[in-house]
């Protein structure tokens, strides 16, 4: 390495000590989308990502209900958010949050990371949230080539096919009863013979002449070849085995948020997602949350993204009041 790179590389670690005016934990649609109104504002941004930026919304084959971009793959409608926040002077680094300090009177705020502490005058938390896995043989190996998490986005690749919905659960129902637009029949695993859905949900769902309750199955290996061609079921209880002939398989076992990071400093629900107000403010002044992580409705990139665009609003009114005071 020649003296210019080793100056431009100290140059650079050294301004990561002074505070920038918005950090943003994760590089998913909300992240990008703060970055870039964030920077757009005038302020100095740092994103970090401890992946690729993109988050979930990267592994999504094709994006149909994007506005604006139609049938648009998710790695490229990603690196696109990715190139236009870089453009206008976020700078974004590899890393993973370990713990968040709140900032005390006079001090900014300190992100304990795996390449060492970040500090900043607000946070903007845009960790995302992952899908439950199933983890039984086929899953990852089919992820994008017939199993999915999103009816939302995948099903209209299944137009006048069967498919399988795995959960019991308020989104397992949901999304199978969306199915119903596209497949030619859905059916509904559960490991129970009871639902945890809301009741009015089992009243419009389960008697769908398009969806077969298939219950109580446990799924145990999702078959294939260069796609997804059949589901193994195995009854809970004994050991009789069934073999559904679907194209897809679609799983609903529920969502782990990016948060335990934050435990104890940060006010969570009982699932671990950050609670906010309306502007996006959490628990501790300073700190926002957008995106999948927070406790919302939609887990969308669309809503994630328009998250992002309020939470850097947001921190930029805050980092002026704090400039008036």
């Amino acid at each position: 390495m020649d003296n210019s790179t080793s100056i431009h590389s100290e140059i650079k670690q050294n301004s990561r000590q002074t505070p920038c005016d918005v950090l943003i934990i994760g590089a998913g649609p909300a992240g990008l989308t703060a970055g870039l109104y964030a920077a757009r504002a005038g302020r100095s941004v740092l994103l970090m990502e401890q992946l690729s930026p993109g988050g979930q919304a990267a592994t999504t084959w094709r994006v149909d209900n994007y506005p604006g971009v139609p049938q648009v793959n998710g790695m490229d409608l990603m690196m696109r958010m990715d190139e236009q926040a870089r453009g206008f002077g976020v700078e974004v680094i590899s890393s993973q949050a370990a713990a968040l300090e709140p900032a005390t009177t006079g001090a900014p705020h300190q992100v304990m990371t795996s390449s060492g502490p970040l500090w900043a005058r607000t946070v903007i938390i845009t960790t995302g949230a992952i899908p439950k896995l199933l983890s039984i043989p086929g899953e990852s190996e089919f992820r994008g080539r017939g199993v999915s998490y999103c009816a939302t986005c995948d099903g209209a690749f299944f137009r006048d096919q069967p498919v399988a919905v795995i959960g019991g659960g308020n989104t397992a129902l949901e999304e199978a009863e969306f199915l119903t637009r596209f497949a030619s029949k859905i059916y509904l695993v559960h490991r129970r013979n009871e639902f945890r859905a809301d009741k009015i949900i089992q009243q419009q769902v389960l008697n769908h002449p398009k969806i077969e309750v298939v219950t109580p199955y446990i799924p145990k290996e999702i078959r294939g070849s260069r796609e997804v061609t059949g589901l193994l079921l195995e009854e809970r209880g004994n050991q009789n085995c069934r073999e559904l002939e679907v194209k897809g398989v679609f799983i609903f076992v529920g969502l782990t948020p990016q948060t335990d990071f934050l435990k104890s400093v940060i006010t969570l629900d009982q699932d671990g997602y950050i609670v906010t107000g309306p502007d996006l403010t959490t628990s501790v002044s300073g700190v926002f949350a957008a995106g999948d992580c927070r406790a919302n409705y939609s887990k969308q990139i669309i809503v994630a993204a328009g998250e992002g665009a309020v939470a850097a609003i947001m921190a930029d009114r805050y980092l002026q009041n704090q400039s008036h005071v």
